[in-house]
């Protein structure tokens, strides 16, 4: 019976094989699984940094109503009048106090963020006039429904920042009457265009202000794939970040080195004084990285406050305006004449 006996090793081979490719798809099952969730969060969490999904521009009936009452005034603010004008590409909005000010913070907003969400701000600083602008002009681009430009974490935005200290310089205030203020992302520009300005060799700022600053689109990346929670899969949290802030760069035009805090300011020692409100448990901007930044300061403060990302001033109370508003008197010492007032353009 040799063709039976053929055929029972032919289908004995057979099970074998299918058994042997059970065992192989179960064997890669998990491994696909997880390639299949890596690759979904890295274009996730890439699709985030470049165009935040959480961001809608507000209508310009409420940032007007908003303007307006900045405006007028309230608690012990004087209030003041808005003017805007073309500066270098951009939408630049000034804010002048009623009687003369020694100096101006120019108000740099966070991710995901615009000039009005950061605008009141401005009640911080009683004493200086204020200006703001929309990175990139992406609300604009945003309400007018087309394509808006992509947040690069820092490597487009803090060349425009120091554009429109450059354009503020030549309206007729010295830099070191021009303070910055960031909070998140916007410490990081803030950082960013600080040593790139710092670099020119024409000088301090009057001061910085900053809290919360990303280390990078690296860091940052990882840190939105770790979440508000440790979790065992947390292990995979560097090369999805590390690989999300490569496919961002790539989709934005920039490269995630360029927002590498520490590599920019390497070597500096900034002669602008700077304030850093640290929170201390804070999982999206590194307590310690913050820490090694505050030392590139020749002079500085730092107030460590027991709480999370951007929630300083919610813990402070009181305590977070009066910080800045002692800095400012040392920055701004009232004895010292007010810079000339160049006539704002309508």
């Amino acid at each position: 019976m040799p063709h039976a006996g053929g055929h029972g090793r032919t289908a004995g081979h057979h099970g074998l094989l299918v058994r042997r490719g059970l065992w192989l798809a179960l064997g890669l099952a998990p491994l696909l699984g997880l390639g299949g969730f890596c690759g979904w969060k890295t274009r996730s969490v890439a699709r985030e940094l470049v165009d935040p999904p959480f961001y809608r521009p507000q209508p310009l009936a409420r940032v007007e109503a908003t303007y307006q009452a900045l405006a007028q005034g309230q608690d012990g603010d004087p209030g003041g009048s808005w003017s805007s004008e073309e500066a270098a590409g951009l939408q630049l909005w000034r804010f002048t106090r009623p009687t003369p000010s020694p100096g101006l913070v120019l108000l740099l907003h966070g991710f995901g963020d615009d000039r009005w969400g950061t605008s009141p701000a401005l009640k911080w600083f009683p004493r200086l006039d204020a200006a703001i602008f929309t990175y990139r002009r992406r609300d604009e681009a945003l309400r007018r429904g087309g394509p808006a430009p992509a947040v690069t974490f820092g490597a487009v935005e803090s060349k425009e920042v120091v554009r429109m200290v450059h354009q503020l310089e030549a309206s007729g205030i010295p830099r070191r009457r021009i303070l910055l203020l960031g909070r998140s992302l916007g410490a990081s520009v803030g950082l960013l265009a600080l040593a790139d300005l710092e670099r020119e060799g024409k000088g301090p700022l009057a001061g910085i202000i900053w809290e919360g600053a990303p280390a990078s689109s690296r860091s940052f990346a990882e840190r939105l794939v770790r979440g508000p929670e440790d979790r065992l899969w947390h292990i995979l949290a560097p090369p999805i970040g590390a690989a999300a802030a490569r496919l961002a760069g790539w989709m934005g035009g920039y490269s995630p080195e360029e927002t590498d805090l520490l590599r920019r300011l390497s070597g500096l020692r900034l002669a602008t004084p700077s304030l850093c409100f640290l929170a201390t448990q804070d999982r999206l901007a590194p307590p310690q990285v913050q820490r090694s930044l505050a030392a590139q300061f020749q002079t500085g403060q730092v107030i460590e406050v027991p709480t999370w990302h951007l929630h300083c001033a919610e813990a402070l109370g009181p305590g977070y305006p009066g910080a800045i508003q002692t800095a400012v008197a040392t920055w701004f010492p009232h004895k010292e004449r007010a810079p000339e007032r160049a006539r704002p353009v309508r």
